[in-house]
């Protein structure tokens, strides 16, 4: 990644300037696939979890996702980072978020989201409507899910494309 940011300060053709960027986009999912190497996390029939364990995971993979999309737009107090990472990882967001890729998934991610969405849970956001609540935590088991089967290019395209399509990303 050092080397991708020393071609970033460079100037570049197009083509290098891409591919640089392309490295540095691939660097969460890197650290994802060299965290469970290394804690030596065996694969799992994915059937065994609960829809609320996935939603646990879930909801940790997705907050880091957000965290280092935050973190990524430079240097700037803690408590703003804070406040913009919130913002997207609250219920109402996450809600939003499922709604704009539900027509997007498989079969399979579909069966994931449904599972958390209608996982009963003794608790509830304070800052949330019930429908928010379970829609979110149907999102986060989507996340849990796609995380524990190691399709990390897929958690990160998903949830990409719906930041982009509730602003949260510039199209250039």
């Amino acid at each position: 990644m050092e080397e991708s940011v020393k071609n970033l300060e460079q100037e570049q053709p197009c083509g290098e300037m891409e591919n640089a960027m392309e490295q540095e986009q691939q660097a969460p999912i890197d650290f994802l696939v060299h965290c469970k190497q290394a804690l030596r996390l065996e694969k799992i029939d994915i059937a065994n979890y609960s829809p609320l364990a996935l939603a646990y995971i879930g909801d940790a993979v997705y907050e880091l996702m957000i965290r280092t999309h935050v973190v990524s737009h430079g240097s700037m107090q803690v408590n703003k980072m804070h406040k913009k990472s919130a913002s997207l990882v609250k219920a109402q967001t996450q809600a939003e978020l499922i709604k704009i890729l539900e027509p997007e998934l498989t079969p399979l991610e579909h069966a994931a989201y449904k599972r958390g969405r209608n996982a009963k849970s003794v608790t509830m956001a304070k800052h949330a409507t019930m429908i928010d609540y379970r829609m979110a935590t149907g999102f986060e088991a989507l996340m849990g899910y796609l995380y524990l089967t190691e399709q990390f290019d897929r958690m990160v395209e998903l949830a990409g494309y719906g930041l982009e399509k509730i602003g949260e990303f510039e199209t250039e």
